[in-house]
C-alpha cells in the first residue's frame, strides 16, 4: 500500500472514530468567531456558525480594533474573534474586531499600497498602508519591493485590510532564494518553530491548521510547486491530525489539518514571544485555534512545538 494512501485510510479511521466536533484547548479557556450582533457593558451577542452566542463581559475585557478600542468598536455586523473562559457562560477575556493579516510575496508596490500573492489557496490582496502606520512596518520589513516577503496584521475597511503593524521581521531574502533543508537531514519527532494564524472571520469557522508539507500525491492535497520550507517536515495528509503546543502559554490542543501551507514554507523566520524559536514556520492556524492556544493575535506569533502521525 503506497504511503500516501495508508495516510488517508488513516485520517479516514481517526475521522470515524473522534468525529467532527472540535476539542477546546486544555485549560478552561476557548475562543470563537462570529459577527456582532448586540454588544453592551455587560454582554456580548454574536452570530457563530448559525447559532446565537452570548458572553458576559466586564471592565476587564480587552478590546482591540487596530489597537486600544472600546465598546463603541463592538458594531453589530463587525467581525469578531473572542478568547473566553469556560464552562458554563463564557467570560469574554479579549476581543478582536476585524483583525486580518496578509502574509506573501510582494509582487507590485505603489504609494501607500502593496500588492501580496498569498499562495495558490488565498489569491492575492492589495494592502493599504497608511501613513502612521508606514514606519512601523518598516522597521521590521525594510524591503518592499516586488520579489520580497512581506507579513503585516490588518484591520479591515470598506477600502480593503489596512496594515496597523508587522506580523513578523521579513525574511532578509528574495522568496526565490530559500534554501532547502539538507536531503540527508532528519526528521525529528517533535517539531519546534513558529506558529503564526491565518485567515479571517466570516461568521463560521472552524479550528484547524494549514502545514507546511503536505503530500502532493495522489488525494492528500497537497500543492505540487510547495517549496520545501528551510526545516525537514514529515509529509502528512489533508485531514491528519497534529498537536499544536504553545511553548509561551504551557496550552496544547489537537487540530485537524485543513490546508496545504505553501506561505508558510517559504517563510525561514523566528518568533520571540518567549525567546528565540528555532527558524521556520511550521504551522499556521486559524485565529480562533491560535486565540484559543493563548496567542495574541495582534502579535502574530508564538514559540510552538508540533507532534503528529509520523
Amino acid at each position: 500500500m503506497p504511503p500516501s494512501h495508508r495516510r488517508e485510510v488513516r485520517r479516514r479511521h481517526r475521522e470515524a472514530v473522534l468525529g467532527a466536533a472540535q476539542r477546546p484547548a486544555a485549560g478552561g479557556r476557548s475562543a470563537v468567531g462570529g459577527i456582532v450582533l448586540d454588544a453592551s457593558p455587560h454582554l456580548l451577542v454574536l452570530a457563530a456558525g448559525g447559532t446565537e452566542v452570548r458572553l458576559a463581559m466586564s471592565e476587564d475585557t480587552v478590546v482591540w480594533h487596530g489597537g486600544r478600542g472600546g465598546l463603541a468598536a463592538l458594531r453589530p455586523g463587525r467581525p469578531v474573534v473572542v478568547r473566553h473562559r469556560t464552562p458554563g457562560i463564557g467570560f469574554a477575556e479579549r476581543i478582536w474586531v476585524g483583525i486580518g493579516r496578509v502574509s506573501g510575496t510582494i509582487v507590485a508596490c505603489g504609494r501607500d499600497t502593496v500588492e501580496v500573492d498569498m499562495g495558490p489557496h488565498r489569491g492575492r490582496a492589495h494592502v493599504v498602508i497608511p501613513p502612521h502606520a508606514l514606519g512601523r512596518v518598516l522597521v521590521r520589513h525594510p524591503r518592499l519591493e516586488p520579489g520580497y516577503l512581506i507579513d503585516v496584521i490588518c484591520v479591515r475597511s470598506p477600502g480593503g485590510p489596512q496594515a496597523v503593524r508587522p506580523g513578523t521581521s521579513q525574511p532578509g531574502y528574495r522568496v526565490a532564494d530559500l534554501a532547502a533543508p539538507e536531503s540527508a537531514a532528519p526528521v525529528p519527532e517533535v517539531l519546534h518553530g513558529t506558529a503564526t494564524w491565518f485567515g479571517g472571520v466570516e461568521g463560521e469557522e472552524r479550528d484547524g491548521a494549514s502545514y507546511p508539507a503536505v503530500d502532493s500525491e495522489g488525494d492528500a492535497g497537497g500543492c505540487a510547486d510547495a517549496p520545501s520550507g528551510c526545516v525537514p517536515f514529515p509529509c502528512l495528509s489533508l485531514g491528519s491530525e497534529v498537536t499544536v503546543r504553545n511553548e509561551c502559554a504551557g496550552r496544547s490542543a489537537p487540530l485537524p489539518v485543513i490546508e496545504c501551507g505553501c506561505t508558510a514554507a517559504r517563510f525561514c523566520d523566528r518568533c520571540v514571544e518567549c525567546g528565540a524559536s528555532p527558524r521556520g514556520r511550521i504551522v499556521e492556524l486559524t485565529p480562533t485555534a491560535f486565540a484559543g492556544l493563548g496567542g495574541e493575535l495582534e502579535a502574530g506569533c508564538f514559540n510552538a512545538a508540533v507532534t503528529g502521525p509520523w
